[in-house]
């Protein structure tokens, strides 16, 4: 799916592409892309709630694309169902790198974070149905706040943990990959309704095709690229949400060389070379816009936020999302530290578990998707679920920022005092 490598530089200058290849590298700090979706969904809240509202609400239910293939969606649909293929295409070669040659490669080191993404997912999941007990219709929207946001996640921790251990970073990288395979599976099997078998059978034969390619490390954009489209096409006309085509065909991809390209050592292969490719793509165009396109919502003042926050489903998602992730990602951590052969990393204290714990309770990008998918784009209660996912969202961000901030300012000082000891100890060896 990406472009050859080999004949880049014969189309661009050295000058284009070294600022190219600068600009593919800003695109992929974490931090631009949370602050990117920031913008994106402040400019959505902003155009939703202006005297202009109804030009945004006419581009959301635009319809484009050919009615003999069943693909004439709207533009709202085609963010959620094409965009986010991107974003989940992406997560998937993220996932198997992390299964084949990364943190969860080795059972004992990723038991601890692969267990509190578990808890993560299942506690706030259960404080929403306990919220919404004997409330009609409410159930479907369990799984809204079981996601957490990676970019935004990220963005925040890289914002106010400057002194932060780097264990800190990868606890919740890790938390993170398995939340969006729990994510994805939850998508594929509680939220996919009128399955066609006929189509899905079909996209068996172009993902193939895709995999054969694939293995053979064939990175030839005109093949690879019609074969995914293919394979997106067929799976979506299966009735199947389409993001989840793009975890399938991420998953085809090798992570490790062929032992041709440089002997059985050779290190990582195609999977790193396309998600380099990809994710600036992702982080900067797909999610962004899919933001742009989900998060406006026309709140109507104090009123209106305070009418929407007291709908239970919404009290359900805020809690989940606050409440949920915190206990769910906090007590599995411990319990699996405490009763299992597994170790939580000894560069953290449970301080720092605490503020991560709260911190992946920021749900966006695949909290509104499963919103969407759980009550329809054009229910009032969809209305009231984003306008509770970007509250809980920032609300975990702020008591995240105030615990990290907190530790931040102690890890600090304990650079600081080991500076000045390496200093004082410096001092004599000079005169010697």
């Amino acid at each position: 799916m990406a472009p050859s490598y080999g004949s880049a530089p014969a189309v661009l200058s050295r000058g284009s592409w070294v600022e190219t290849s600068r600009i593919a590298q800003i695109l992929r700090q974490e931090t631009l892309g949370g602050a990117l979706l920031l913008i994106a969904t402040a400019l959505a809240l902003a155009w939703a709630n202006s005297p202009w509202s109804p030009a945004y609400e006419s581009l959301l239910s635009f319809q484009v694309g050919p009615a003999s293939l069943h693909l004439d969606l709207t533009v709202s649909e085609w963010a959620g169902d094409g965009l986010l293929a991107i974003f989940f295409f992406v997560a998937g070669l993220e996932l198997k790198r992390e299964f084949v040659a990364g943190d969860l490669r080795d059972p004992r080191r990723a038991a601890v974070p692969v267990a509190a993404a578990v808890g993560g997912v299942i506690m706030p999941a259960v404080v929403y149905l306990l919220v919404n007990l004997g409330n009609a219709g409410a159930g479907k929207g369990w799984a809204i706040p079981a996601a957490t946001d990676i970019a935004f996640a990220l963005a925040v921790l890289a914002i106010i943990g400057t002194h932060l251990p780097a264990a800190l970073r990868t606890f919740l990288l890790t938390l993170a990959v398995v939340d969006d395979l729990l994510a994805i599976t939850i998508i594929a099997v509680f939220y996919t309704t009128d399955l066609v078998v006929g189509p899905l059978l079909l996209a068996a034969l172009p993902l193939g095709a895709f995999a054969a390619l694939v293995q053979r490390r064939v990175r030839s954009w005109w093949l690879l690229i019609p074969l995914a489209l293919l394979t997106w096409g067929l799976v979506h006309a299966a009735g199947v949400h389409a993001t989840v085509a793009g975890v399938l065909l991420a998953f085809t991809v090798p992570v490790i060389r062929s032992r041709r390209a440089g002997g059985p050592d050779a290190g990582p292969g195609l999977a790193e070379h396309l998600e380099h490719a990809w994710r600036p793509l992702s982080s900067a165009v797909a999610v962004p816009v899919f933001a742009f396109l989900s998060a406006g919502v026309t709140i109507g003042g104090l009123s209106g936020l305070a009418a929407s926050l007291t709908d239970r489903v919404a009290i359900g998602v805020v809690a989940g999302l606050v409440a949920g992730k915190t206990i769910g990602v906090f007590a599995a951590t411990y319990l699996t530290a405490r009763f299992t052969k597994a170790d939580l990393d000894t560069d953290l204290t449970w301080i720092d578990v605490a503020g991560l714990a709260i911190l992946s309770g920021i749900g966006f990008t695949v909290s509104l998707l499963i919103g969407e998918l759980a009550f329809g784009e054009s229910s009032s209660t969809h209305d009231r679920v984003k306008v509770a996912v970007l509250a809980g969202s920032l609300l975990a961000a702020l008591l995240a920022a105030v615990v990290l901030r907190l530790r931040n300012r102690v890890y600090r000082r304990i650079c600081e005092d080991e500076a000045a000891d390496l200093n004082r100890n410096a001092v004599p060896d000079a005169f010697e």
